[in-house]
């Protein structure tokens, strides 16, 4: 639980430093940031182990649905800077909703559906 509240100050943070621009801390910012996420990743390899639960194994499929994760993630973010910080408020909107339909397709990757 320390390590998770931890990497959501770091990562929040981070974004905070990277996304306001009175702060002008672009670049330390960025590399909080990415602290923060490795924090988190961490602590669920901790998480999995406290349960017993086998480290997970990568396969093909398993690191496809995390470069759809990561693009989707990527596309949102810029919808949120053209919205936030470039100004281009209508493009961004319609981006960032592009970034959530993709990261929604993630679901039915993951769970699969269910069958009645």
């Amino acid at each position: 639980m320390i390590l998770g509240t931890l990497g959501g100050v770091i990562f929040a943070l981070g974004m905070c430093m990277a996304l306001l621009p009175e702060w002008d801390a672009m670049t330390p910012g960025i590399i909080m940031g990415v602290t923060g996420l490795i924090i988190f990743g961490i602590t669920a390899l901790i998480r999995r182990k406290m349960l017993g639960k086998p480290m997970p194994k990568l396969n093909l499929r398993q690191m496809l649905i995390g470069l759809l994760g990561l693009v989707a993630l990527l596309v949102f973010g810029t919808g949120m800077a053209l919205s936030l910080v470039a100004g281009s408020l209508i493009i961004g909107i319609v981006v960032g909703i592009v970034g959530m339909l993709m990261l929604l397709s993630l679901i039915p990757m993951i769970k699969g559906f269910a069958k009645n």
